[in-house]
């Protein structure tokens, strides 16, 4: 009897790590819980001052890029260890990030987050708007922390390099999928100087993950997206991108949540279709 309470104990632990576990948290279920959470806000700092959730930090999603005008490449190590010190921040803490709405700064910063070895993070499945809307607690007061003594080290798990998509575009048990818009996609417009997408690439929109159809825009449930990567096996590595390795964050947010082994290329399609030693596809030329 107690080898087969253990067999079905394993069996239940098996199956929650293959469907992944929820990294998202509801607005209600915050606002009942402000203490228990490290909540950070990624609007700009002027925002932010004119009201924010209560108790929230300002990490401004900036911060998170190196040089955004060149492309997504996430911020140094030095210069990160910095920027979460300051904040207070421990690797252990449980944290919570939103933005205002769209999902996609919020979900860079919740990428960002884990490169940078945090485990315990959730993305807010609201905006600010709708947090007001509902009423939950606000505050225009700026929270005293005590800075950390937060050490940096890069988890590469979850960064894909120039180099390592490369490989990608070669190995049989890796996907790649390509998060920007259709005409992106398809070669008809660009963020860089060529036109088209990397080698091997399937498109999976950034929007796709997020539903517009309610009065109130929130991510896609974990059954719709789901079905959304139905046609990726889990045992297989995926590398994502999009221009700066914005949007596409929210392809890693829900790849994640449904227990896939996924990696942003930051530095996106603005690094890979400037360098004329890449190769591409470009369907509008066929």
């Amino acid at each position: 009897m107690k080898n087969i309470i253990y067999i079905f104990l394993i069996s239940v632990l098996s199956l929650a790590q293959l469907n992944g576990s929820s990294l998202r948290i509801e607005a209600d279920q915050l606002s009942k819980n402000l203490d228990n959470h490290t909540i950070l806000d990624t609007r700009k700092n002027e925002v932010f001052l004119q009201g924010h959730i209560k108790g929230a930090l300002n990490f401004p999603i900036d911060l998170t890029y190196e040089h955004k005008k060149t492309n997504g490449k996430v911020t140094q190590p030095i210069k990160m260890q910095k920027i979460i010190r300051d904040l207070g921040l421990n690797i252990n803490d449980s944290v919570v990030v939103y933005d205002d709405g769209t999902f996609f700064d919020a979900a860079r910063l919740f990428w960002t987050l884990e490169v940078y070895g945090f485990t315990n993070v959730k993305l807010l499945n609201a905006g600010y708007k709708q947090w007001t809307h509902y009423k939950y607690p606000t505050s225009k007061k700026i929270r005293k922390v005590k800075k950390s003594d937060y050490i940096a080290s890069i988890n590469n798990k979850r960064l894909a390099t120039k180099f390592s998509t490369q490989i990608a575009t070669k190995n049989p048990n890796q996907f790649i999928i390509d998060a920007r818009g259709h005409n992106a996609y398809i070669g008809l417009e660009s963020s860089a100087k060529r036109f088209g997408h990397i080698p091997k690439a399937i498109h999976i929109p950034a929007a796709h993950n997020i539903n517009y159809d309610a009065k109130v825009v929130k991510l896609k449930s974990s059954k719709k997206l789901g079905e959304l990567y139905k046609d990726i096996k889990k045992d297989k590595k995926v590398v994502i991108y999009c221009a700066i390795g914005r949007i596409a964050t929210t392809n890693y947010f829900a790849l994640r949540e449904l227990g896939y082994d996924v990696a942003n290329y930051d530095a996106s399609w603005k690094e890979w279709g400037n360098d004329f030693n890449l190769p591409i596809n470009n369907p509008s030329e066929n």
